[in-house]
């Protein structure tokens, strides 16, 4: 079971999901887990979170969803005490699992992700420029940053901070094909969004993408180039 994990630092883990090979991260301290992205059902967040705490013997306390996709968010509603930062759909989670039928998940499956996840308090949003950094305990820190509307209308990230940082970039990055711009994305400002991940994680991090391989700064900058080819580039502020 713990094979499925890529370590990628100290107490900083990730593993690709079946089905739509969504990533989903994790960061450990001393006194819990910060889970970023929960898979597309309950099933999924269930198993996620008994794999951590296998693996590193506390539960998790925090879910980052990195942006509203269900592949990333419906299996959230599996962590019901834990604290939760980032946005649902304009739709609410009933949006999320509508989508998710249309993509092929079973609609008993997404119903059920859908009503654990209203049952819930909607997540915390960070705003556009702001940081927060969460101590997960052990000296283990993290900082969450919104970098705002790109593949959705505002896409967070999270840093842990290291010798060699590890970023999860959510769907900002992706490696294992060209990025998607669906409808609630901003294409002609995700240039800008990618420039900021890059000055957040700096040249030497370790950029974890929402599908495919892990990445450096220089994939990075040519997907920024190439996005700003296919869609134009327009600054924006943070």
């Amino acid at each position: 079971m713990a094979t499925r994990w890529e370590d990628l630092a100290p107490g900083v883990v990730r593993r690709r999901l079946s089905g739509w090979d969504e990533t989903v991260g994790a960061v450990a301290g001393t006194d819990g887990v910060l889970l970023v992205d929960a898979g597309p059902s309950l099933p999924a967040g269930e198993e996620i979170g008994a794999e951590l705490r296998d693996r590193f013997g506390v539960p998790v306390t925090h879910v980052v969803l990195t942006h509203p996709h269900f592949d990333h968010v419906l299996g959230a509603g599996a962590f019901p005490a834990a604290e939760r930062f980032g946005r649902l759909p304009a739709g609410g989670p009933a949006e999320a699992a509508a989508d998710a039928v249309r993509q092929g998940l079973d609609a008993g499956l997404a119903e059920a992700a859908a009503g654990a996840l209203a049952a819930l308090p909607p997540p915390r949003e960070i705003a556009l420029g702001e940081r927060l950094t969460l101590d997960l305990g052990g000296g283990r820190t993290v900082v969450l940053a919104a970098l705002g509307p790109a593949h959705s209308p505002n896409d967070l990230v999270v840093l842990v901070p290291g010798p060699v940082p590890v970023v999860f970039c959510g769907d900002l990055v992706e490696e294992s094909g060209e990025p998607q711009a669906g409808t609630d994305a901003e294409p002609a400002r995700w240039p800008a969004a990618l420039d900021r991940l890059l000055a957040l994680g700096g040249p030497e991090a370790r950029y974890v993408p929402g599908h495919g391989a892990v990445v450096d700064a220089a994939f990075v900058r040519a997907q920024r180039a190439a996005l700003a080819e296919r869609f134009g580039d327009v600054p924006g502020a943070a």
